[in-house]
């Protein structure tokens, strides 16, 4: 037996440009039934889930890919806790919070996670699937007897639960609070702990600043500090990581876990899986259909529980949720196994000097088939690198040469603009993408065909990141610059961009350039490193390229950290601070250790 889900994408479902093709072609339909029809309200395509027989013809047929059929075991429907509407998305089962712990939720965009969120905080009240006829709270009590959930419900019922919430997007902050970093925090510090916050995540120079006028990283680490002064029973973390540099996501980190050291239930939705794995007690997997349907999987320890997303297969649920694995394979990151072309570009040793800022960086070359990695605390410089080097900045001393074609990814990207997906890549292309090889190429491997006609402001911030790649890598170029590509991209995404991206410039004989924070997506992609040392905001210096496992050594010495490989997912992970193979590791020089 199985229980059908159908789901219907309300923003892709575009009745006005199509020939309605799902409800022609509908078998049941046919037969004389209603099982797929055009709401009178919406004017959008609705499926009776009750009598669709899931022969997946009308998710064929679609020409904007706005349905989802899927067959589920029927065991799971007594597992549904929330649906918002007819074919929407819905959720099975939820996450435990733990008190004293930091339990990680792991999975794609799109899988529940704020549903999870809104749901464990009270600000959600789970309909157990039944959207037209909501339990009340006995009915939701009974379901959850004998259960851990159970007493935290109560507390919701009765008003007894306080939760903080740092949301995804940190923005909404600046626009509904108007007025400084310190009138904010001293508001909502309950703990007298605001002054300790301030210095532990290095923003003693930001609160006298308005809301406003705070970068993405100092806005990041205001709401984490905003959040963790409160004190409340439950404190939910939603991407702490964003724009924050990798010694700062440090610091992030301990902050957070010395929450649960205070005996609160944390949870945290993380996609950079280095600082999930240092920070986290326990893992609780979500998987499933973005925008479909999420499950929860049960707890699992946080070696297992990254291991298990990784090769997309539950043991104890026995459940595969992905047709295949994402490996780490040392080898496969080697310059040895493939032929690194000539130099694309060689610059001097490069200076430049601001009113309040000096740079300085040391001689290198990038060559064909190669990227080239940048890592590095923020405000030391990385991005001014990207722009002399591209030319649209001119160093103070030293002069590139050689005049190369560069296509930029900028760090922030632009979604105010109600242009179509499709006209950003004709442009990019130079020619229309439908049906041509670099649509076969680029587009097809990263997965944003069903984008195509979705305006550029009605984009989530994964999507619009995969769209910028894209646009970046359609261009004809030598040189392909991308600062932060992993930014609001969740876990396989961040791999699959890193993979493909190493792949495309090696096949093509092109050359490219990548900033990013996150470690784990840096080791996958880079083949040489450029290393930036310095004093933020007042001078930088950057190493010239260096072999990845030396660059990787210096940088982890920096942040004091030492990493192993997984024996089972070759993965890298963090030591734990102290421990055995942390200090023999550091007495031995081996921050970096391949195993």
């Amino acid at each position: 037996m199985t229980h059908r889900v159908a789901v219907l994408d309300k923003d892709l479902c575009q009745p006005k440009k199509c020939g309605l093709e799902c409800i022609k072609y509908c078998p049941v339909n046919k037969s004389g039934a209603d099982c797929i029809v055009l709401n009178e309200e919406s004017k959008k395509a609705q499926i009776d889930e009750d009598i669709c027989n899931g022969c997946g013809i009308c998710v064929k047929v679609c020409p904007f890919d706005a349905i989802t059929i899927v067959n589920l075991a029927s065991e799971l429907a007594s597992d549904k806790i929330h649906q918002y509407g007819p074919n929407s998305f819905r959720l099975y089962k939820l996450p435990n919070p733990k008190k004293g712990q930091v339990v990680g939720l792991l999975g794609r965009n799109g899988m529940g996670k704020s549903t999870v969120v809104n749901i464990l905080s009270g600000n959600l009240k789970p309909n157990l699937g039944r959207y037209e006829n909501p339990p009340e709270w006995d009915e939701i009590l009974k379901y959850y007897s004998g259960t851990e959930l159970k007493s935290h419900f109560e507390k919701i019922k009765e008003n007894q639960i306080r939760a903080s919430i740092k949301p995804q997007q940190i923005q909404h902050l600046a626009q509904s609070f108007d007025g400084t970093g310190n009138e904010l925090i001293e508001k909502y510090d309950e703990r007298g702990v605001s002054r300790q916050l301030v210095k532990q995540l290095g923003l003693e120079n930001s609160m006298e600043k308005n809301l406003k006028e705070l970068s993405g990283g100092e806005l990041q680490r205001l709401a984490i500090a905003t959040v963790a002064s409160k004190d409340t029973d439950f404190y939910f973390f939603d991407e702490p990581s964003s724009y924050n540099d990798v010694f700062q996501r440090a610091s992030v980190a301990r902050v957070i876990q010395s929450l649960a050291k205070l005996g609160k239930s944390v949870m945290v939705v993380e996609h950079d899986l280095t600082l999930l794995d240092f920070l986290s007690d326990f893992i609780e997997v979500l998987y499933g259909e973005p925008t479909a349907y999420g499950i929860v999987s049960n707890v699992l320890s946080t070696k297992i529980g990254i291991n298990v997303f990784l090769e997309g297969y539950l043991p104890v649920e026995n459940v595969r949720f992905r047709d295949k694995k994402f490996s780490f394979d040392v080898s496969s990151s080697s310059t040895d196994d493939f032929q690194i072309g000539s130099e694309i570009i060689t610059y001097p040793k490069l200076e430049k000097k601001f009113s309040s800022f000096d740079l300085t960086i040391e001689p290198g070359s990038v060559r064909k088939g190669e990227v080239l990695g940048i890592m590095g605390a923020n405000a030391l410089g990385k991005t001014t690198m990207m722009k002399m080097i591209a030319g649209a900045l001119k160093p103070d001393s030293g002069e590139i040469d050689k005049k190369i074609r560069i296509a930029f990814k900028p760090q922030y990207l632009e979604n105010d603009i109600d242009v179509e997906v499709i006209a950003i890549l004709d442009k990019a292309n130079e020619s229309p993408i439908e049906g041509s090889q670099e649509e076969e190429q680029i587009v097809d491997p990263l997965k944003i065909k069903k984008l195509y006609n979705k305006s550029i402001k009605n984009l989530s911030g994964g999507e619009l990141q995969k769209v910028a790649v894209v646009s970046c890598l359609l261009q004809k170029v030598d040189l392909y610059a991308l600062d932060e590509p992993s930014a609001f991209l969740d876990v396989e995404d961040r791999i699959a961009v890193a993979k493909f991206l190493q792949k495309f410039v090696r096949s093509y004989g092109k050359s490219a350039i990548v900033i990013d924070h996150d470690i784990q997506l840096m080791d996958l992609v880079s083949d040489s490193m450029v290393i930036f040392e310095g004093e933020s905001g007042l001078k930088g210096h950057a190493t010239s390229p260096m072999p990845k496992s030396d660059a990787m050594n210096r940088f982890l010495k920096s942040l004091d950290i030492t990493f192993r490989r997984d024996e089972r997912t070759l993965r890298p992970r963090v030591n734990k601070l102290e421990s055995r193979l942390d200090k023999d590791q550091k007495i031995s020089g081996n921050f970096y250790y391949k195993k």
